[in-house]
């Protein structure tokens, strides 16, 4: 392993081609990353192809099913920040290699899980390491890549990666899903991790910042404390009520600590998050926007996964490649803003986004048991994606306005955990409302009567017949069946269009944020733009 810990980033020079350990095999060196960055971004879909399959072979209670999103998210957006630093200090190789080796293990963990807790611990520990892989892989980037031209060209490739990553997920935990099982979509990840590493030993040199390398534990802490007890207090809320006392605790309790937080990175020396950063008019509503959209892209849209395959019938790979026109938009609208945001400017993007996105998510909410793919869920599909594409690249480059160099790795690793968080938080409340919005059609709405002499085994939870034992049964226990299918699809409808009407809510807050806070100009964003989001 080498060991030049040169630092290509010193604050009293500009780095040259000259001061990079790495820059004779820059281009190498972009192909691991990007894999990195492809690994990281594949999790996030491909797990959500294999849910519902995962959810039926280990148990997995409807109310319990998001923590399988929620805990990886979680992990990955408190720790990022931290991940960044011990990066940055401890050594980026160091880094990205023991977060490629521990996110293989958490994957191997998970894809042997034999239930639901097992299953948990290993996506929150893939979140874990996920917080230090990223992090790590995008600052070898940036200290490998030191002209202006060529960082442009690596961070497109970067952000491609970021964009194309979701889709190839969707169709890769579709594929797997239905044609080798659903614990591959964990497994996959340690060939790869073991290939990555392989490559990174010869060929990445290390590299490490200069100057105190002290860590921010206690807001650390802090902050993983705040985000969990808020996520808590929100599953609480299903179980026990809003007004509960354990939900109100949870959630005050998770406020409370956030405020510690913020109290606490005012006073140490060595910040885990710089305050300047999200204290900005315009940073801020762009902070709060990633947030908004994390939840309603990760939480909101988690379930349109479930209503592919459970009611409309779909098999994984058909659902993979169902979800296809949101990221396929995502990536055509993006472009566009890429250049409309430099002529422009900011704004309008930001205002016209979430318009569209909202009224995407709303036309969602009008699925049905019998409803038809074309006419109900790709016209929503493509004008939230088009929204997503439309705001993102704005979004992101606004918060990076104004950042001073040594906050911008900072800043960039916010825009990354807010999204995370968002969707943290985003998957614990869509789920409680799914829950609240499927009981209360249950107890508004009678289920049909059994008709007299039906077989036990019809009437058993769990014991849908086959259509071949259907087709054996008399007339009325037929009609019966049917009636109850219908129905009990029609309570997880009514649970899925009242997640996709509060994501549709929170995205068009982000309009009201974006008509008082934000002031820049089209000159005001960075030349380089924003690195893609993870």
């Amino acid at each position: 392993m080498s060991t030049d810990t040169r630092d290509v980033a010193r604050p009293d020079a500009a780095p040259t081609a000259s001061d990079n350990p790495n820059h004779d095999r820059r281009w190498l060196v972009l192909c691991i990353v990007a894999l990195a960055q492809l690994t990281v971004v594949l999790d996030g879909t491909i797990v959500s192809i294999a849910l519902p399959e995962a959810q039926l072979d280990l148990g997995i209670s409807d109310s319990n099913r998001q923590w399988v999103v929620t805990a990886y998210a979680l992990a990955f957006g408190a720790l990022l920040l931290l991940g960044g630093r011990i990066a940055d200090y401890w050594g980026r190789k160091r880094s990205f290699m023991v977060g490629m080796a521990g996110f293989a293990i958490a994957s191997a963990i998970g894809g042997f899980a034999q239930n639901a807790m097992e299953l948990f611990a290993a996506r929150a520990l893939q979140g874990v390491f996920a917080a230090l892989l990223a992090p790590a892989a995008l600052a070898i980037l940036t200290t490998t890549f030191v002209g202006e031209k060529e960082r442009a060209k690596a961070f497109a490739v970067y952000g491609a990666i970021s964009g194309g990553g979701a889709a190839i997920g969707l169709l890769l935990g579709g594929f797997l899903t239905e044609y080798v099982d659903w614990r591959w979509c964990l497994l996959v990840n340690i060939p790869i991790a073991l290939f990555a590493i392989a490559v990174t030993i010869p060929i990445v040199k290390e590299t490490k910042a200069h100057g105190d390398t002290n860590y921010d534990i206690p807001g650390t802490v802090l902050i993983a404390l705040g985000l969990g007890s808020l996520v808590y207090g929100f599953t609480q809320a299903e179980k026990h009520g809003w007004a509960s006392p354990q939900t109100i605790g949870f959630i005050v309790g998770g406020l409370v600590a956030l405020a510690l937080f913020v109290l606490a990175e005012k006073r140490t020396a060595n910040p885990l998050l710089p305050l300047t950063v999200p204290w900005h008019r315009d940073r801020g509503a762009a902070l709060i926007g990633s947030t908004l959209v994390g939840a309603a892209l990760l939480g909101g849209t988690l379930y349109l996964t479930f209503y592919l395959q459970i009611v409309l019938g779909f098999s994984p790979v058909m659902a993979g490649v169902g979800s296809l026109p949101m990221a396929f938009f995502i990536v055509i609208a993006s472009t566009v803003a890429a250049q409309l945001s430099t002529r422009i400017g900011p704004k309008p993007l930001m205002l016209v986004g979430p318009v569209l996105a909202a009224v995407g998510l709303l036309l969602l909410t009008r699925i049905g048991v019998d409803t038809s793919y074309w006419t109900h869920v790709f016209p929503g599909l493509a004008i939230f994606g088009l929204g997503l594409g439309l705001l993102m690249v704005p979004m992101q480059n606004l918060a990076l306005i104004g950042v001073k160099d040594h906050d911008a790795g900072a800043a960039s690793a916010l825009v990354n955990a807010t999204i995370q968080i968002g969707g943290a938080l985003g998957t614990a409340l869509f789920t409680t409302i799914y829950v609240s919005a499927k009981t209360a059609f249950t107890s508004n709405n009678a289920a049909p009567t059994p008709p007299e002499g039906i077989p036990a085994d019809v009437l058993a939870a769990g014991q849908a017949p086959s259509a071949e034992q259907l087709a054996m049964l008399p007339a009325p226990v037929q009609d019966f069946v049917e009636s109850m299918k219908h129905y009990l699809f029609s309570a997880e409808v009514s649970g899925y269009a009242h997640a996709f009407a509060w994501a549709a809510a929170l995205i068009a807050v982000i309009c009201p944020l974006v008509i008082v806070l934000v002031r820049a100009k089209k000159g005001d964003l960075p030349s380089e733009g924003a690195v893609g989001m993870h």
